[in-house]
């Protein structure tokens, strides 16, 4: 169970509880594009999946708004991805995290990789309702940050890119509706280039048609292997 200190974006405060994570891999809308993302992970020796979209359980604690993760070595990236999360009060809320991944348990366990880093998350959240009509036009945007330079763009594609969440959610959780308590993380974009970890990474999900952005900025803190 995770408590989170989040805020809608009528300016509330909400004070939400995730007893029930779920990450979803290989959901791409288009087939080419998830066979180029399982191809992107094939390189760095990760089997493909049985099938597609897959679903994986993770520890409602790894969720953080904090703007620093703690991870071991150097071989974790991040991946932007549209967060929901089920509320009892509030209904459907739409958050952007990153599905922050650590490379080399990956390559052996895609399911013990998911339970391996925290998985960031803004604090400011849109309500579902007010995006739904446009979901498609969202973007989903990352950029990796390596130090003192420049922000370089990492991730950017359109939400149409990916199964859209009604679809995620009958699938993931067979059922019409999440649970209250209940998160999801919706899916990635492509990488402009090649997976490669950073020292930090910038998310932000943009709303063309409302005019708006969520964005969350966090930092990458790599413990040294101790001989």
């Amino acid at each position: 169970m995770k408590t989170l200190e989040c805020t809608i974006d009528d300016g509330a405060g909400i004070e939400l509880t995730v007893n029930r994570l779920v990450i979803a891999g290989w959901a791409g809308r288009d087939a080419r594009d998830v066979e180029h993302h399982i191809r992107e992970l094939e390189a760095l020796g990760v089997k493909r999946p049985v099938s597609v979209p897959t679903f994986y359980l993770v520890a409602p604690a790894l969720l953080t708004t904090e703007d620093a993760i703690i991870v071991v070595g150097t071989h974790s990236s991040g991946e932007v991805e549209v967060v929901l999360i089920q509320t009892a009060t509030d209904g459907l809320l739409v958050g952007i995290g990153s599905d922050h991944t650590d490379r080399r348990v990956e390559s052996y366990d895609v399911a013990v990789s998911k339970q391996m880093c925290a998985k960031p998350v803004s604090t400011a959240l849109w309500r579902y309702a007010d995006v739904a009509p446009h979901w498609d036009s969202l973007i989903a945007r990352s950029w990796r940050i390596d130090g003192a330079a420049k922000p370089v763009l990492y991730q950017e594609g359109t939400l149409a890119r990916l199964l859209h969440p009604e679809d995620l959610i009958e699938r993931g959780f067979r059922a019409a509706a999440m649970p209250p308590g209940s998160a999801m993380f919706c899916g990635t974009q492509a990488v402009l280039g090649e997976l490669s970890a950073g020292a930090g990474y910038e998310l932000e999900l943009h709303d063309p048609v409302l005019g708006r952005s969520l964005r969350h900025r966090y930092g990458v803190d790599a413990l040294a292997h101790v001989e």
